[in-house]
């Protein structure tokens, strides 16, 4: 009996040793912050979608899982950024990628972070002095000289311009301001009459526009450093008729003031790769210890007039996942 059980034996552990070989082993997961200023701004909607979109790509490149971890703020909050940025670094994830509503707050934030071995980049708006390992976005100044640029023109290089300009706080902001300001100065028949900040919501930043052209019929143009007010319809009802208008970000509802006339040049800016550039950044430097050979990426700016803007309406529709 026992010499036929061994083996009936030796059978059952081959088979099970057999099982055990098969089961593949599971999947290596990645996970990633990523933290914008505001669901209520359209321009990062189109980053989650690249952040998405990478996440996707990798995970079928490499074999491995990777999850993005979306967490913005319903309104721009750089306190409540911080506070993602501390329970994300706690939760355990592999990387954040963050737009900063203002650097300063977020310093220490991201310090701790990177203390507690995440790997932090940024997007749209720095926290240089941060231990971020790189940055992904615009060159605001040279952002500012061209929308100052594109507003002279349009004005016949004479006239006063108003700069709308967002949150004080930011650092991007600050940037794009600095360099219309730059550029105006080129100008010798190119006024500034002030820079007006406000909430970054669509309906104050339209309120702001039409009450200051209101209050001060003397401005000729308005260099805006963020579209903001062109995201509502008949935001420049009252303004475009005695104003030039140029605008930063081309988003749809931007590219119909521009058919209209009613604003003569966006500076398009690539919202889309905020998103899926600093995951893929994430991933390199986590995966295959790779840093990006600069530590400032900047991207070419997308200039859109009446001319050209019929070739920007498609890759929107990539851009917000609507194809």
């Amino acid at each position: 009996m026992l010499n036929r059980l061994i083996p009936a034996l030796a059978v059952a552990v081959l088979a099970t040793s057999a099982i055990a070989t098969a089961t593949p082993a599971p999947k290596k997961t990645y996970e990633f912050g990523v933290i914008a200023k505001s669901q209520s701004n359209p321009v990062f909607q189109a980053a989650r979608t690249g952040a998405m979109d990478a996440a996707a790509e990798l995970s079928k490149k490499y074999g491995v899982e990777v999850k993005i971890n979306w967490r913005t703020p319903n309104n721009e909050d750089a306190q409540q950024q911080a506070q993602f940025l501390e329970q994300l670094a706690s939760q355990g994830v592999d990387g954040i990628s963050v737009s900063c509503s203002d650097g300063k707050v977020l310093k220490g934030a991201i310090d701790s972070a990177v203390g507690k071995g995440v790997e932090v980049v940024t997007f749209d708006s720095d926290s240089p002095d941060s231990k971020r390992f790189a940055y992904y976005g615009v060159n605001d100044e040279e952002a500012g000289r061209e929308i100052m640029r594109q507003l002279a023109k349009a004005m016949g290089d004479k006239g006063t311009v108003a700069i709308l300009a967002g949150n004080q706080n930011a650092t991007n902001l600050q940037s794009r301001v600095r360099g219309v300001k730059e550029e105006a100065a080129r100008h010798p028949n190119i006024k500034i009459k002030d820079t007006y900040y406000h909430a970054e919501t669509a309906a104050e930043a339209a309120a702001k526009v039409q009450q200051v052209q209101g209050a001060n019929p003397e401005i000729g143009g308005w260099a805006m450093v963020g579209g903001w007010p062109l995201f509502t319809k008949n935001a420049l009802d009252g303004v475009a008729d005695k104003a030039k208008v140029v605008s930063m970000d081309h988003l749809p509802e931007e590219l119909g003031y521009v058919k209209s006339g009613q604003v003569q040049a966006l500076i398009g800016q690539d919202c889309y790769g905020w998103g899926h550039e600093t995951v893929m950044m994430l991933f390199n430097k986590v995966h295959n210890n790779k840093k990006p050979e600069k530590v400032i990426n900047n991207f070419e700016l997308q200039i859109v007039t009446k001319d050209n803007v019929d070739k920007y309406v498609g890759i929107w529709e990539k851009w917000l996942g609507k194809k």
